[in-house]
């Protein structure tokens, strides 16, 4: 089981910006799809963005397009989340996971004026 530790949320204001990490306890890091999922208290849990191990295919929700990116850099078994102009909307808890299997504990994420 890989185990993926998130740290980089905190508070912020609208059309601020945070830089998410998460580090992975994987050999094969390299080959994992890698993600970031986010809940807002009394939803779902939804996936915000994902990136394939060869780097080609990158998922957003539409709501985050433009806004947000994800990279990774498998020398340090690290994935990113870039979040730029963030909204109130945007608050939530974030958490990493590799493919789609493993979580996180999570990291909060609070837009607010």
């Amino acid at each position: 089981q890989v185990e993926v530790v998130e740290s980089g949320g905190g508070s912020v204001h609208p059309g601020g910006s945070l830089r998410l990490s998460c580090v992975a306890s994987a050999s094969n890091f390299e080959i994992l799809w890698m993600g970031w999922y986010r809940q807002a208290p009394g939803q779902r849990r939804e996936l915000v963005a994902g990136i394939t191990s060869d780097h080609d295919t990158n998922y957003y929700v539409n709501s985050v397009k433009g806004r947000f990116a994800i990279s990774r850099e498998n020398a340090k078994n690290t994935v990113y989340l870039q979040m730029n102009r963030l909204k109130p909307e945007d608050t939530a808890i974030y958490y990493c996971s590799s493919d789609r299997v493993n979580f996180g504990q999570g990291t909060q994420v609070t837009v607010s004026s």
